[in-house]
């Protein structure tokens, strides 16, 4: 709300003719530029954050690639653009929001903002697009880089198969993955809130940071689609 240009949800589409066609869906960060909202980041850390919406410009490059291989799947992007900014109307940390998933949120943090932004897209690909897969890519939290470091990449599943397409596709490309746990009665009690369904930050960041972004991320997903289709989340911080 701070942002001198507005947000927006980005969808391109590529539909296929081919018998069988599956549909599959990339979402992607796209925060242009990220000062932590009222949450501010620190001078230092602040620098570079024009890159972080690295995330909506990996999903787009990887569609412009698929269809322009002739790709055999209906394929859809969704870029969800925005600027976490700071003026008098930005949001505030205690302020409740209603996502497009219907889930409440309680914003503890206004610099945990990407996650938000993910959900909804997400949540929107879920009701609109009947997803057979969903691949989500984010520079989403710190904690990647304590986890995996500055050359492997974060990724969290509900799919054990697409989890092992994921590291086979990261070996033969060079752009490394390793997997985190994905168990939700365990990770969604640290987003707890008394006031909204979920906190947006977890109570235990140093324990849980990227998983738990990512499980806050998975909680705006129909659980039927979490039972039957794969959703992976690639966190790509560092």
């Amino acid at each position: 709300k701070a942002a001198v240009h507005g947000p927006a949800l980005v969808i391109l589409s590529h539909r296929s003719s081919a018998a069988g066609a599956k549909n599959v869906v990339f979402v992607g960060k796209g925060i242009v530029y990220d000062t932590g909202g009222l949450s501010l980041k620190s001078p230092d850390n602040m620098i570079g954050m024009k890159r972080d919406m690295g995330g909506a410009a990996g999903v787009l490059s990887a569609f412009e690639v698929a269809v322009s291989r002739g790709c055999a799947h209906n394929l859809h992007c969704i870029l969800c653009l925005a600027e976490n900014a700071v003026s008098a109307n930005a949001t505030r940390p205690d302020d409740i929001l209603e996502m497009f998933s219907g889930l409440t949120v309680e914003v503890n943090n206004t610099d945990a903002e990407g996650r938000l932004v993910l959900a909804d897209g997400i949540a929107h690909a879920c009701k609109f697009l009947a997803p057979d897969v969903i691949v989500d890519m984010a520079t989403l939290t710190g904690a990647q880089g304590i986890a995996t470091g500055r050359k492997i990449a974060c990724m969290v599943s509900n799919s054990e198969a697409g989890e092992d397409i994921m590291l086979r596709a990261g070996r033969l490309s060079g752009d490394l993955f390793h997997p985190l746990p994905y168990c939700p009665e365990i990770y969604l009690k640290d987003f707890e809130s008394t006031v909204a369904d979920l906190k947006n930050r977890s109570k235990d960041v140093p324990m849980s940071g990227s998983t738990g972004a990512a499980h806050f991320i998975a909680a705006h997903m129909p659980s039927e689609f979490l039972a039957s289709k794969i959703w992976l989340h690639l966190d790509i911080a560092y």
